[in-house]
């Protein structure tokens, strides 16, 4: 794995003051998210009233700012994770479940090279460049041309561009370019037919690299793994699904399940001391609800490491 040596100075820190020109994310409310570029005459205007840029420059990350009548929206960094949440899709994008999973089975560190087939939207890309950073870097490619343009411009507004290269190529029919011989410390595909692509990235590994490939339809998967079995062994695949649950205080008849029974419904007690420090006689029952059906399932991840050949 190419371990490089980390420079201070480059590290990517939102621990500053906003200024003209940052993007932020405007916080709105807790389903209400926005990207925003700072400019010195501008002005936002929403539900809560009109809010000028130039009250923004100069304050923290975080910050909550309020407009003439009274209403706020906070300022917010824009980290990979809120990205993901206010990007544009160009195409179906991976949400921080499956990212976080494939950025912790690709062994991915700072100062590794990482190539990606199928840029689409960049969601994955700027998470892979947060993670690479600051002597790493991610060089994607993407077939289709406006698309590459567009993630192009994306990363320059996350800050992002000196930690990604956005090449138009297809990586089906052509691979990677030989330049990324044996340099790779590990490779990303979402391609419809990532079978044709296995051969040139296993080219383009060093040794013990991992690959990872993201299909939708077990029938892609299938395929996939018979021809990774050629140059790659631990082959596993997964399906990410993510479960959010309400927490509460209160009791089973105060608390309706509608939707999946009381399967679904979890309780403990908990005794509450009073405010002389003993405990109190009626105990606090704390209730979690799973909210619906799992959510994050957007297909399939097949992990593969590189066969030694010494």
């Amino acid at each position: 794995m190419t371990m490089l040596p980390m420079d201070p100075s480059k590290k990517l820190s939102f621990n500053r003051r906003i200024t003209d020109g940052d993007l932020v994310i405007v916080y709105e409310r807790y389903d209400s998210m926005k990207p925003v570029k700072i400019s010195e005459n501008g002005v936002l205007q929403n539900r809560f009233g009109a809010f000028k840029h130039s009250d923004w420059i100069g304050k923290p990350f975080g910050s909550k700012v309020f407009s003439s009548k009274g209403g706020f929206v906070y300022l917010l960094a824009p980290t990979p994770e809120l990205w993901t949440l206010v990007l544009s899709h160009r195409t179906q994008i991976l949400y921080i479940a499956d990212i976080s999973f494939v950025v912790m089975y690709l062994e991915i560190v700072p100062g590794c090279v990482v190539l990606e087939s199928g840029t689409g939207s960049g969601s994955l890309s700027t998470s892979l460049a947060r993670t690479v950073a600051p002597n790493g870097h991610v060089y994607t490619f993407d077939f289709h041309e406006q698309r590459a343009a567009s993630a192009r411009e994306d990363f320059e507004r996350t800050g992002l561009s000196s930690l990604v290269t956005v090449g138009v190529r297809d990586i089906q029919g052509e691979g990677f370019p030989d330049e990324f011989l044996g340099r790779a410390d590990s490779i990303f595909l979402d391609l419809p037919q990532p079978w044709l692509a296995i051969p040139s990235a296993a080219k383009m590994l060093q040794q013990d690299g991992i690959l990872c490939s993201f299909s939708p339809c077990i029938e892609q998967v299938q395929r996939s793994c018979e021809t990774l079995r050629s140059n790659f062994t631990d082959i596993r695949t997964f399906e990410v699904l993510l479960h959010t649950y309400e927490v509460r205080e209160g009791n089973l008849g105060s608390w309706q399940d509608n939707e999946k029974g009381l399967g679904s419904l979890k309780s403990c007690k908990k005794r509450q001391r009073s405010t002389n420090g003993l405990e109190s006689s009626v105990p606090r029952t704390i209730m979690a609800r799973r909210n619906g059906e799992a959510r994050g399932h957007t297909g399939y991840l097949t992990f593969a490491r590189l066969k030694c050949t010494m």
